[in-house]
């Protein structure tokens, strides 16, 4: 009875595709640009031969590093990233909700960074001089 040299094929898991999609997307050559469309996920899902959940797991790996946008209904996106993350339509609930904490942090921090320049303005006109 011969064996065969090859192992048999195991399929992807969602971490190995999303592995591979982000090396597509970010990678030194870029197979996808941004505005670029992912296939669709039940059709890659065939293709692998894998469960259209676990395409849509590697999916969502990539949506929660910022990498794509999901559109109901459109399909999957590479985001463009000069664009704030969680301000695009299809952003990652997780980061549109630190896109508003970030804000308003920001706001918060201007607002000390004026009240501190304020109390030095205060101090450095009452502060006698050294001889």
């Amino acid at each position: 009875m011969e064996h065969s040299s090859e192992a048999p094929r195991q399929a992807p898991t969602a971490k190995d595709i999303a592995a591979d999609f982000r090396a597509k997307i970010t990678g030194p050559k870029p197979e996808y640009e941004p505005g670029d469309r992912l296939p669709a996920a039940r059709t890659l899902a065939k293709q692998l031969g894998v469960q259209l959940l676990t395409v849509q797991s590697a999916y969502g790996q990539l949506r929660d590093e910022g990498l794509v946008l999901t559109q109901q209904g459109r399909g999957t996106f590479v985001r463009d990233p000069s664009m704030p993350l969680g301000t695009e339509p299809g952003s990652s609930p997780a980061f549109t909700a630190l896109a508003a904490e970030l804000s308003s942090i920001h706001d918060a921090l201007r607002l000390l960074g004026e009240r501190l320049d304020r109390l030095e303005q205060l101090v450095g006109d009452g502060t006698p001089t050294s001889p």
